[in-house]
């Protein structure tokens, strides 16, 4: 059986948390503080914190910011749940928007779910390609969006619009406007959880790039304190002679990454650019060279020109033209017993129990359902050989044309 997204642990993986664990530090310790500076530099910000998960990042920059009850957050229907939840955890509402034919949230769509009560929109980069964000920030800047915002504390007042949150879980190493991830938004959230590019088992960060007068540095020394329980000093901090006693300054929360999870990434991070986007890139353009020929296929983007965007080739997403959704999954149970793994990327949150039945309806976002709804995500991992990708074409091939020629 070919899996469908296993992480690469081989021994340099494994003599790294060796290391790790026989080095006394499990907890956050100084491989997490240094991969926090290998992630700053690798992104070209200044200020980069990790933490235990993007899910944990996206929500404290929501608190940080002052969201809460009776404010909304704009986000693609088309994402994982963890955009959403984030919101609700809040007790803010998630205010849906439509997708574009890229599977990104849909810019044309974006004016007219503003209010006043909008204090963030959470752009989600689908499948490791750059939303565009020169326009997001152009809508958000315009002096009639500008002019409906409510800042309710001073860090509101300071930003003066509508904070961009980038959902940047798929996209480390993506570029748009020849920058990379964590230079787009104010703040962006990367996930390391095992099916992404670059793991560290579970994980996530925040890359800070606020404009003045905020001071990202500042900021960052204060979300280390707020992820640690309001604590003003880390276990590294409290191991230095005399220094035991501490304080609480804040109810903050428990999210920090630790060194056992910091020693992966930093291995990962070594080799992403030289050894990990060129294989991800290599088996997605194999699998366009493929499928480019059937009619049937709609093959997805990765390189939008526009923008000069480049994708993190995280996820290659095949949409199978004129089919239902029930004819799509008759495709997944063939491809599956062909012995080929592969998923669907992703169940739109309307179409989940908790948001149905919170209100939101399948019905109002008819391109998040069209792309759903025809969509396959292939397999695509390090481990991935030119012989299994030839057979992942020939599997879903063979079983997208069983289905169509059933019609």
């Amino acid at each position: 059986m070919i899996p469908f997204s296993p992480p690469r642990i081989d021994d340099k993986i494994i003599a790294e948390v060796t290391a790790a664990l026989k080095s006394g530090w499990i907890t956050t310790g100084p491989r997490t503080k240094k991969f926090e500076k290998e992630l700053a530099s690798f992104c070209g910000v200044e200020n980069v914190i990790c933490l235990n998960s993007a899910t944990a990042g996206l929500e404290i920059m929501l608190r940080w910011f002052g969201v809460g009850p009776g404010d909304e957050v704009i986000i693609p229907a088309y994402t994982y749940s963890a955009t959403a939840n984030v919101v609700m955890h809040c007790g803010a509402k998630p205010v849906l928007v439509d997708a574009g034919n890229d599977f990104n949230i849909a810019i044309d769509q974006i004016a007219k779910a503003i209010t006043k009560k909008t204090k963030v929109i959470m752009p989600v980069d689908i499948g490791g390609l750059p939303c565009n964000y020169n326009a997001i920030f152009d809508i958000i800047n315009k002096p009639n969006i500008k002019s409906l915002f409510s800042p309710t504390n001073k860090k509101q007042e300071d930003l003066g619009r509508i904070m961009v949150l980038s959902d940047a879980a798929h996209s480390v190493g993506a570029t748009y406007q020849n920058k990379k991830t964590g230079n787009w938004a104010d703040a962006s959230v990367f996930s390391f959880h095992a099916v992404k590019n670059l793991t560290t088992a579970e994980g996530g960060a925040i890359a800070l790039c606020f404009p003045a007068p905020f001071n990202n540095e500042e900021i960052y020394k204060f979300l280390c304190i707020y992820t640690l329980h309001g604590q003003n000093k880390d276990a590294l901090a409290k191991m230095q002679k005399g220094n035991w006693r501490y304080d609480i300054v804040e109810a903050g929360y428990k999210c920090n990454m630790t060194d056992l999870m910091a020693a992966i990434g930093l291995v990962e991070l070594s080799r992403y650019e030289s050894e990990t986007l060129p294989k991800r890139k290599h088996i997605c353009e194999a699998y366009q060279a493929y499928f480019k020929k059937f009619e049937w296929a709609e093959l997805p983007t990765f390189y939008i020109d526009e923008s000069n965007s480049i994708s993190s080739f995280h996820l290659y997403q095949l949409r199978i033209r004129n089919i239902s959704e029930l004819q799509r999954d008759q495709i997944l149970q063939k491809i599956f017993d062909k012995e080929v793994s592969v998923n669907v990327h992703f169940i739109p949150l309307p179409m989940l129990t908790y948001y149905k039945n919170a209100g939101y309806a399948m019905k109002d976002y008819p391109v998040t359902y069209d792309n759903y709804s025809r969509e396959i995500s292939l397999p695509v991992f390090y481990d991935l050989t030119d012989e299994m990708i030839a057979v992942v074409c020939k599997a879903v091939s063979e079983s997208a044309m069983e289905v169509i020629n059933s019609k």
